[in-house]
C-alpha cells in the first residue's frame, strides 16, 4: 500500500448533463498540493467559492450524494470521487460551472480512463490513514442495510444486494487492492426501478435521466399503453422491454448492479478525508447509509486523539535496540529514558520505556507512593523525537539536540513502576535546524502525557 500522497499529472476536462438538472455541465479536475484533499470549487459562482469532499458537508443523499459550504453546492459527486480516490488520486481541485457533476452514461468510465490516461504523480507528504482496530457497525434495520467494517492490513470491500426482485436477483461485488478498478468496477452503470422513475420525471426531478445513462428494470409486466406512454415521457418511438430490463439493456457484467453499489460506496467512503486499513462488508448499501458512517468513522477518529497511532508488540525484534540508542543519542544511564524503537517512518516514531521499580527516582519521587515525574516522561519522548531526527543525519554523534519550548503539556494520569510507556512522536515542522513535533505517551493504550516539543539540533563543538 503506498504511503505518499498522489495528485494528478495533469488537468483533465469533462463536458455532459447532469442527471437531476439537466444543465450542460464543464468540469475541470486539476492537480493540487500536498495535503489540500480534494474539493470543489463552483466557478459560475461569484469569488468560486469551494466545498471540500468531505463527509461533513453532506446536505442530501436522496438521489445521490451532494455536498454543501455557504454558496457552494456540488450533488452527484460519488462518481468522479470514486474515480479519483480508487485510482490513488488523494489531492485535486475540481472546478465546476453548474451544481451538478455530468452523469457521462451513469458509469465512472470515462472519469477512470482520464485518470488512468495523465496518470498520477507522488508527492512528499505522507498518506493518512484510519486503521480500523475493532470491528465498526452501522445498520438501519428498517431498511435490511448494514455496513460492517473489520481491522485489516489493507482496504476491501464487499458487497450484497437484494431487492426482492426477480430481475435483479441476489448480486455480489468484491473490490480487491490488486483489481482493475478501471476495468471492473469504473463501467458499472446507475440504476433505477421503472415504477420509481416515472414519479420522478413527473416531479421533474431528473431532467437529465435518459435510457443512455442508466439502467433501467422492469419489475411487473408492462401493457401496450403503458409502453405508449413511457415512448411519450422518453421522447423514442423505439421503446422495448427484454430480458427485465427497457429498452434490452446490455449489461456490462451479470452482477453490474452489485458492481455499480460497490462504485458508489468507494466514492462515499473517500469523503472521510483519509484511506482506511479495513475490510468492508456491506449489505444494501446507499448514500445516506455509507456517508452516514464516515461521519460516524469521523466521530471515532477525532476521539483517536487519545489512543495510540502505532502498534505495539512486545514480541517483535526492535527496529533500534538500547545499543543502537546508544550510538544515535549521547545520553546515558541513569538518564536515558528509552528502551527501544519499535516503529519508524519519514516523520514519525514509536519508542518504549519499561519503567521499573529501580529507576533511581522512586528514592525520593515519592518513597511511600512510586511515581515517575512528569518533566521525565516530556524527557522521554523528546529523546525519542531525538532519534528519529539523528538517524537521519550521517555522523549523529557530532549532533546533539537542546530543548527550547514545550507547549500544550497535560498529564494525564501517573505512571508507575511495573508501566511499558509507549512514546509517539510526530514532526509537524522541520528548518533551519529546528523541530518541532507533536508527541504523546500511553500506557496500555490510554494516554499519559502529551504536548508540543521544539528543540534545536546543533553541531557538537
Amino acid at each position: 500500500m503506498a504511503t505518499k500522497q498522489r495528485t494528478l499529472a495533469a488537468q483533465l476536462s469533462f463536458e455532459g448533463k447532469g442527471l437531476h438538472t439537466g444543465l450542460q455541465v464543464k468540469m475541470n479536475v486539476l492537480p493540487a498540493d500536498e495535503n489540500y484533499g480534494i474539493a470543489f470549487r463552483r466557478v459560475d459562482i461569484e469569488g468560486a467559492p469551494e466545498v471540500p469532499a468531505l463527509c461533513e458537508y453532506v446536505t442530501d443523499t436522496s438521489r445521490g450524494t451532494t455536498i454543501e459550504r455557504g454558496e457552494a453546492k456540488v450533488s452527484t459527486i460519488e462518481h468522479i470521487m470514486s474515480a479519483l480516490w480508487t485510482l490513488g488520486v488523494d489531492n485535486a481541485i475540481i472546478e465546476i460551472n453548474a451544481p451538478e457533476t455530468p452523469i457521462m452514461d451513469g458509469s465512472a468510465l470515462e472519469y477512470a480512463k482520464a485518470i488512468s490516461e495523465v496518470g498520477t504523480v507522488e508527492q512528499n507528504a505522507e498518506r493518512k490513514y484510519f486503521e480500523v482496530l475493532e470491528k465498526q457497525v452501522y445498520t438501519l434495520p428498517e431498511k435490511g442495510v448494514a455496513i460492517v467494517l473489520y481491522p485489516d492490513d489493507e482496504f476491501s470491500v464487499s458487497v450484497h444486494v437484494d431487492y426482492n426482485s426477480k430481475v435483479v436477483g441476489n448480486q455480489y461485488a468484491v473490490y480487491n487492492p490488486s483489481d482493475d478498478y478501471a476495468e471492473k468496477i469504473a463501467p458499472c452503470r446507475t440504476f433505477v426501478f421503472l415504477h420509481e422513475l416515472e414519479p420522478l420525471m413527473k416531479m421533474n426531478l431528473i431532467k437529465g435521466g435518459d435510457l443512455d445513462n442508466a439502467i433501467v428494470v422492469v419489475e411487473n409486466p408492462v401493457s401496450d399503453d403503458q409502453l405508449e406512454h413511457l415512448k411519450k415521457i422518453f421522447g423514442k418511438e423505439d421503446i422495448r422491454i427484454t430480458g427485465g430490463y427497457l429498452n434490452n439493456q446490455q449489461l456490462r457484467a451479470n452482477n453490474e448492479l452489485a458492481r455499480h453499489k460497490l462504485l458508489d460506496i468507494l466514492g462515499d467512503f473517500a469523503l472521510l478525508g483519509m484511506r482506511i486499513k479495513g475490510r468492508v462488508w456491506a449489505t444494501r448499501p446507499g448514500h445516506f447509509a455509507n456517508t452516514e458512517f464516515m461521519k460516524d468513522i469521523s466521530r471515532v477518529i477525532r476521539r483517536s486523539g487519545d489512543r495510540p497511532a502505532f502498534k505495539y508488540s512486545a514480541k517483535d525484534e526492535p527496529i533500534f535496540d538500547i545499543n543502537k540508542i546508544k550510538q544515535l543519542l549521547p545520553h546515558r544511564p541513569p538518564f536515558l529514558l528509552v528502551d527501544k524503537v519499535f516503529h519508524i517512518e519519514e516523520n514519525a516514531i514509536g519508542g518504549i520505556k519499561n519503567v521499573s521499580m529501580n529507576e533511581p527516582f522512586f528514592v525520593g519521587h515519592f518513597p511511600e507512593e512510586p511515581v515517575m515525574p512528569g518533566v521525565l516522561i516530556i524527557e522521554a519522548l523528546a529523546q525519542c523525537c531525538g532519534i528519529l531526527v539523528l538517524s537521519k543525519v550521517e555522523d549523529p554523534d557530532s549532533y546533539s539536540t537542546y530543548f527550547l519550548k514545550a507547549d500544550g503539556v497535560k498529564w494525564k494520569r501517573k505512571v508507575v513502576p511495573g508501566d511499558t510507556l509507549q512514546l509517539e512522536c510526530h514532526i509537524v515542522d522541520m528548518r533551519r535546524g529546528i523541530c518541532t513535533a507533536e508527541c504523546k505517551a500511553f500506557v496500555a493504550g490510554q494516554l499519559v502525557c502529551e504536548a508540543q516539543l521544539t528543540a534545536q539540533i546543533a553541531k557538537n563543538r
